[in-house]
């Protein structure tokens, strides 16, 4: 009440909440506008409906009232992450809304990628020591090692309560050499290196997270230290990355890991309702057949042959 616009952007007045019940939700003192203007309060709820009828989409509205006249600013599809998008879609197809095949054809496919991997929990804090190329989506925590041999050698071991330990592979720019490591980890992080190096297209052949090309941090392999802002991490150090914004977190942070079920898990079998054509995965080892198979695959042996033929010599011939 009685502010302006850019004193709301520029944080110099607080807006006070539009509902009675967002206002007993937060414990705010001061009115809402359900209770001080009822009548503005109503029109904007008919506005509100009427919009996003319209987009068919939850909308993201500006608005003011001026000598207890209501004008609408501006209207757009609200921004989200995949995981409330998913709800949202999956709301307005039971409404009636949308249809489920609109439904589906409005997933972003990129965005899936947040939740076909463990991702940060949004509620969780941050502390950003880095930041660099989202390379592999997904998000991993660990403790800090600067070879492929440390990692091997720890990962897996039970920690002192008694849970399995991961470790983050932290150098350079990663080399064939370093594959061993690379599968050990429970994610990578480079100081060198773009979207398309070693480390960026092994861990998204591997489905795990990378971080690459954040420059800011620099590696002592020899003291086996991490150096970034004036501070100074240890091997052994829990950090934290996140492969689908390129952030690097001290400390080890909360993650959501994925899941097909609720309303992700419903869009998916409306997916697979309307879909015309078999999807194959790549799966070459016996880790990647669990998670094909835990994402939905359907599991499909092709039978052996019973004979082979060939016009090269018998020493060629494919065995069964």
């Amino acid at each position: 009440m009685n502010a302006q616009g850019e004193d709301v952007v520029a944080g110099i007045r607080t807006p006070q909440p539009i509902t009675e019940a967002a206002r007993k939700a937060g414990k705010v003192e001061a009115p809402s506008l359900e209770a001080k203007m009822p009548e503005v309060f109503a029109e904007f709820v008919a506005t509100a409906d009427k919009l996003e009828a319209h987009y068919r989409d939850m909308q993201d509205l500006e608005f003011t009232v001026e000598r207890g006249k209501l004008w609408m600013l501006q209207a757009r599809n609200g921004k989200r992450t995949a995981r409330p998008r998913s709800r949202s879609r999956s709301t307005l197809v039971k409404e009636g809304v949308l249809t489920k095949e609109e439904a589906v054809a409005r997933i972003d496919p990129a965005s899936l990628d947040q939740l076909l991997h463990p991702t940060i929990d949004p509620k969780a804090e941050r502390k950003i020591i880095a930041t660099g190329l989202p390379a592999s989506p997904g998000a991993a925590r660990g403790e800090i090692v600067f070879s492929s041999e440390a990692a091997e050698e720890i990962a897996g071991k039970p920690d002192e309560d008694k849970v399995r330990k991961q470790v983050i592979l932290v150098r350079v720019e990663t080399s064939p050499e370093d594959i061993s490591g690379m599968h050990a980890a429970a994610g990578v992080l480079t100081t060198r290196g773009g979207m398309t190096s070693h480390a960026a297209v092994v861990a998204r052949g591997m489905g795990k997270p990378c971080v690459s090309g954040a420059g800011s941090l620099r590696i002592d392999e020899k003291a086996g230290t991490l150096t970034v802002g004036g501070k100074t991490y240890r091997a052994g150090d829990v950090i934290t990355i996140d492969g689908s914004t390129g952030q690097v977190l001290e400390g080890s942070v909360a993650m959501i890991e994925p899941e097909l079920s609720g309303d992700f898990g419903e869009l998916i079998a409306w997916a697979d309702e309307i879909r015309r054509m078999k999807i194959r995965a790549n799966a070459e080892t016996p880790a990647d057949a669990r998670a094909a198979l835990s994402f939905g695959g359907k599991a499909s042996v092709s039978p052996a042959p019973s004979t082979c033929s060939s016009t090269r010599p018998a020493s060629s011939l494919c065995a069964r």
